[in-house]
C-alpha cells in the first residue's frame, strides 16, 4: 500500500476494522514545481529566467485566467459550493491561461513573484488591476477551478494567491511601520529603515471529522453551516490556532465551543494550503457522543447534525449534493476528508 501526500492513502477506503484516512491528495496540496529558493537572491539568475517564461497574472479577486480542456468544452469555471465529479482524483479539466513575459518588460517588474521551474519551464505570477468582468467565464479563482486543474497547474496557483495576498497585507514593516520593499524574487520583504526582514505569513486552522462511536469509524458525522453560507450547505468543523495551543488543543477547543461536544482520539489526517487568505488546514479525525446534546455556538454555527454514512454517500454520487446536503466542494480538504470517511468501514 503507497501512501501519498497528505497522509491519505491509494486504496479508496480503509478497510474493514481499519481507521479511515483521506480519500485522496488535498487538490491544493498538488505541487510538481522546483521553487528555486537558490535563485532568489542572485539578480543575475533572475533576469535569465525572465525572458520566455510563463506568467500567471492574479486579480484583486484572486483570479485568473483559465481555458477548458477535452470535453468540456463551453462548461463555465463553477462556484466551488458543492461542485461536480464524486471522485476524488484531481484535475485536468482547466488549465492556467499563461502569459507571456514580453508584454510585461524585459526584466522581472518589482512586484512579480517567482515561482519556480519544472522542465525546461519558468514560472512567475504577477497582480494585476481589475480587468476582467464579476461574471467574465475566463477569469476563475482557486475555488471555483483548484480541483479542476492538473497537479503543476493547482500548485502554481495555490502557490501565486498566496504570496500576493501576503504582499497586499505586509507593506509596512510590523516593528517600525516604514514602507518595506520586495526581496528574494518576492518571497521576503525587508525594512530599508531598521533591516527587519520577514517571510510570507501562514496562519494555522485545524478542521476536524468528527464521528460517533459505532464501529472504528462511526456511522454518522457531525456537520455544520454557517449562517453565510448557501442554504443547506453543511461541513466539518474547522477554527484558527491561537497563541500558545497545540494543534490537538485547538481541535478540542474549537468542538466544544462550535457544537457543544467533547472529543477524545485525536488524530492526524493530512494538511492543506487554504490561501484565503492565508491559512493552513490542518485535518484531523475524532471521536464524540452522539449522547450529547448539541449546542450550535450563536452567531456562528447556525445549525448542526449528525448526518448517516448512508447520506453522505449519496451526495457523493451525485457530485456532492443531494436535497438538504450540499458538500464542500473538491477545492477543500474537507471534501477529501469526507470521502474517505464515508468509503471507509464503520
Amino acid at each position: 500500500m503507497s501512501v501519498l501526500p497528505g497522509g491519505c492513502s491509494t486504496r479508496e477506503g480503509a478497510g474493514r476494522g481499519e481507521p479511515f484516512r483521506l480519500a485522496g491528495p488535498p487538490m491544493l496540496s498538488r505541487s510538481t514545481v522546483d521553487r528555486d529558493e537558490a535563485v532568489r537572491t542572485d539578480a543575475r539568475r533572475l533576469a535569465e529566467r525572465w525572458p520566455g517564461a510563463k506568467l500567471v497574472l492574479v486579480d484583486p479577486r484572486g483570479r485568473t485566467p483559465v481555458r477548458t480542456l477535452g470535453g468540456v468544452e463551453g462548461r463555465a469555471p463553477l462556484s466551488g459550493w458543492g461542485d461536480p465529479g464524486a471522485s476524488s482524483g484531481g484535475g485536468g479539466d482547466y488549465a492556467l491561461s499563461f502569459q507571456d513575459t514580453a508584454g510585461f518588460g524585459p526584466t522581472p517588474p518589482e512586484r512579480a513573484v517567482l515561482l519556480g521551474e519544472s522542465g525546461d519551464d519558468v514560472y512567475w505570477a504577477l497582480r494585476v488591476d481589475e480587468r476582467a468582468d464579476r461574471d467574465d467565464p475566463s477569469w476563475a479563482d482557486l475555488r471555483a477551478v483548484g480541483a479542476l486543474l492538473g497537479d503543476t497547474d493547482a500548485g502554481l496557483l495555490t502557490a501565486a494567491v498566496a504570496l500576493l495576498n501576503w504582499h497586499d497585507a505586509a507593506g509596512f514593516c510590523s516593528a517600525c511601520g516604514s514602507p518595506t520593499r520586495r526581496v528574494k524574487a518576492g518571497w521576503a520583504r525587508d525594512c530599508p529603515a531598521c533591516g527587519r526582514e520577514e517571510y510570507p505569513r501562514t496562519d494555522p486552522a485545524v478542521i476536524c471529522l468528527v464521528h460517533d462511536e459505532e464501529g472504528v469509524n462511526g456511522e454518522h458525522v457531525l456537520l455544520a453551516r454557517q449562517a453565510v453560507w448557501p442554504a443547506e450547505r453543511y461541513s466539518v468543523l474547522a477554527g484558527f490556532v491561537e497563541a500558545g495551543e497545540s494543534l490537538e488543543a485547538c481541535v478540542a477547543r474549537e468542538i466544544a465551543e462550535e457544537v457543544g461536544v467533547a472529543v477524545r482520539g485525536v488524530r492526524y489526517l493530512g494538511s492543506q494550503p487554504w490561501p484565503l487568505p492565508r491559512s493552513l488546514m490542518v485535518g484531523f479525525a475524532a471521536v464524540a457522543s452522539r449522547e450529547t446534546p448539541l449546542q450550535p455556538r450563536d452567531g456562528e454555527i447556525e445549525e448542526a447534525h449528525w448526518v448517516h454514512r448512508d447520506e453522505v454517500r449519496a451526495a457523493l454520487a451525485a457530485g456532492g449534493s443531494v436535497p438538504g446536503l450540499i458538500l464542500p466542494g473538491r477545492a477543500s480538504i474537507a471534501r477529501q476528508m469526507l470521502e474517505g470517511w464515508a468509503n471507509a468501514s464503520g
